[in-house]
């Protein structure tokens, strides 16, 4: 019987012919080596306070890593064997942008560990010497790690190539074979595909055939993500009651979701179809419009939950659809991209996460009124134990995985043109960069920002030769300027496409300011409720709170599991006139003092750490009423009620960044008193709504 996947195949294996004639289709824009773009101001005190937290001490005491079956040791959480490997890709950004020589030499130890124990056949990992199954999947983000350790130390480069082109030779006969696949490799092909194009766009050793071979064959051994991601296919909901048309469950799981928006840029490179281009940006419109988040991520407790404000979102799946988002920006060059990586940073991340970056969520909600073991439990595919700050609540991963969020942020935020004639500032925050570029032109950038707590951007560019200089800006931006250094001042007309705004800077010192003011937008959620914006930032009410902790570590204090319950009012319905919305900031001079840009207090200096209670400077004061609002279970708050009655005098209330609540409300109802004045949207729900 001939099946649609036997077509499939055969039509695959056609097209080998007229694709292995081609190179892969160039990115429009390249990373930087790591190292070259580092964070600084609140930016670098946040990188700081991960390394003093779980993240830079897990080698210490945290058996999954201390004890980590990569290197020779006994602990391992599941046959995926993931654990050391995303502990390593996370901690070797990490620790060498941090110049943390502790941790580099614990990353350093690793890589010779695993390069000195590849074994006959080619195979790396942790089931050297065992008769532990052999499956793909667990090597990618061992192999992510080791490409950034050769881009940093360019003297490892022999040895890990050759290490790679030996276990491709392996791989490629494996997936011939029809082995080293099972569900989770099956979801998660793209990552290997993109370490093999990077092996083939630096370093072939004329192995493009056998290169470009085992990335098609990686597509057809997995989930075709173009059907997954389309029209025909895309749940529009929960999935928890509905039956996955492709067999594997595991195509809906958040996180393989996340790493899974990777696959069809991927896919593009060595198909050079347009269709997959397309496919791409249908999946990433798809997925906001009926599974997004407010905070930039979307809803998936464990599978896909839709936009409920009391259904979870994974901490793996922000950080891996934060890569992701970077990857397609790279390769498509779509401002949306960059946009929503940038929110996903700056309000889901740091959201479920406790300041000082000891604790972690498995889940986060968008209304989060306690953090503890709920009982009924939530989640259909979690445990009720998932939205605990603690060490590892619910599942491992994200323990040893959440901590690549900031570095890849980070050395994702400036990128080059092809030719390396130019360079582009992707994100905006506190950098400094130094890097190389066409025809021995060294460039430094320094960016003096508070963004997203501030509005304003000091850039200075010292340059050997002149070059062309980019800066994204975002599309949340009204009414913004650039005055440069001859004192002539600009309106910002940035790419439609790109966002991108360029400017020819000479040899020498050049001065840029950058002002990207923004309006406060109010996005339409279910139930007739609403969501705060402005900027980058989501705004939420801050929830008073206390703390208990529930579980300690035995050989390490810091790392506890902390109940966290309410100790004041929640229930309020908020006024949705925006106009009746006021916005501050403590560390910016509004004023027109200079150019009509304003500037920062020369004495302020954000708090640290910035994401926690009363520590951003910026607020917005919104008319809001005291209304019923029951809860669902112990502590689980119901939906939103549609157009409550108030129950008291209406009253202001203060919201702050999303990212510094632990217990908090995001998507309010709408109060009786304001639901006729409401007559805009925000544009992220224009954008969901031309979906």
């Amino acid at each position: 019987m001939i099946t649609a996947r036997y077509v499939f195949l055969v039509a695959c294996f056609a097209l080998t012919s007229v694709i292995g004639k081609y190179e892969l289709a160039p990115k429009k824009f390249l990373t930087l080596p790591l190292g070259e773009v580092r964070p600084a101001g609140w930016l670098w005190d946040q990188l700081q306070i991960q390394t003093d937290g779980v993240a830079g001490h897990m080698h210490e005491f945290y058996e999954l890593v201390s004890n980590s079956d990569w290197t020779g040791g006994h602990s391992y959480y599941s046959y995926l064997e993931e654990a050391g490997s995303y502990w390593f890709n996370a901690m070797v950004p990490n620790g060498i942008l941090m110049n943390n020589s502790i941790i580099n030499e614990k990353t350093e130890e690793f890589l010779d560990y695993v390069l000195d124990h590849q074994d006959s056949t080619g195979w790396l990992g942790p089931e050297v010497g065992t008769d532990k199954p052999r499956y793909l999947w667990g090597r990618y983000p061992f192999f992510f790690g080791a490409i950034q350790m050769v881009e940093y130390k360019p003297e490892l480069t022999d040895r890990v190539v050759t290490a790679l082109h030996r276990f491709l030779k392996l791989a490629n006969k494996m997936l011939r074979d029809g082995e080293g696949v099972e569900n989770w490799a099956a979801t998660r092909w793209e990552d290997f595909v993109m370490v093999l194009q990077w092996l083939y766009d630096s370093h072939p050793r004329g192995e493009e055939e056998i290169l470009l071979d085992t990335m098609k064959r990686l597509k057809w051994s997995g989930v075709p993500w173009e059907k997954v991601f389309s029209r025909e296919y895309f749940p529009t909901g929960p999935v928890e009651n509905l039956t996955n048309p492709f067999g594997i469950e595991l195509s809906w799981h958040g996180v393989n979701m996340a790493e899974g928006l990777k696959a069809l840029p991927a896919t593009y490179r060595f198909t050079h179809n347009q269709s997959d281009i397309d496919a791409a940006n249908l999946s990433w419109d798809l997925m906001f419009k009926y599974h997004g988040r407010p905070s930039g991520a979307y809803a998936a407790d464990e599978m896909l939950a839709g936009l409920e404000a009391v259904r979870g979102t994974e901490l793996c799946l922000v950080v891996e659809a934060m890569f992701s988002g970077s990857y397609l920006y790279q390769v498509i060059g779509d401002i949306k991209y960059a946009d929503r990586v940038e929110r996903m940073a700056y309000n889901a991340l740091p959201a479920t996460i406790t300041a000082d970056m000891w604790g972690r969520q498995y889940l986060q909600q968008q209304n989060q009124v306690a953090a503890k073991n709920m009982s009924p439990n939530p989640f259909p595919e979690d445990g009720p134990y998932s939205n605990v700050f603690g060490l590892e609540p619910n599942y491992p991963c994200c323990t040893v995985n959440f901590p690549q969020g900031w570095p890849k942020f980070i050395t994702n935020a400036f990128l080059t043109t092809p030719d390396r004639n130019g360079l582009i500032q992707l994100y905006l925050g506190p950098f400094e960069v130094q890097t190389t570029l066409f025809g021995d032109n060294q460039v430094k950038v320094t960016v003096d920002t508070l963004y997203p707590f501030g509005d304003m951007l000091n850039i200075t560019i010292l340059a050997v030769k002149p070059f062309t200089y980019y800066i994204r800006v975002p599309s949340w931006v009204v009414g913004g300027s650039m005055l440069l250094d001859d004192g002539q001042q600009m309106e910002l007309a940035p790419d439609s496409e790109t966002g991108l705004m360029q400017r020819v800077v000479g040899g020498g010192i050049t001065n840029i300011v950058l002002y990207c003011p923004a309006e406060i937008t109010i996005e339409k959620r279910l139930h007739s409720s609403v969501a705060v914006h402005r900027g980058p930032l989501n705004y939420a009410f801050d929830i008073p709170r206390s703390e208990k902790i529930i579980a300690q570590d035995p050989h390490e204090p810091h790392a506890i599991d902390l109940q966290i319950d309410p100790v004041g009012d929640w229930e309020y319905a908020i006024n949705t006139d925006s106009a009746k919305m006021m916005f501050h900031n403590d560390a910016e001079n509004t004023e027109v003092e200079i150019r009509s840009i304003p500037t920062f207090s020369e004495s302020y200096k954000l708090p640290s750490p910035i994401f926690d209670s009363g520590k951003p400077p910026v607020s917005i004061i919104v008319p809001a009423c005291p209304i019923k609002w029951p809860l669902a279970g112990d502590m689980f708050v119901a939906s939103p009620p549609e157009y409550p009655e108030c129950v008291g005098e209406e009253r202001n209330i203060k919201l702050i960044p999303f990212g510094a609540t632990r217990l908090r409300i995001s998507e309010f109802p709408a109060s009786v008193l304001g639901f006729n004045e409401f007559t805009g949207t925000s544009d992220l729900w224009q954008e969901v709504l031309s979906v």
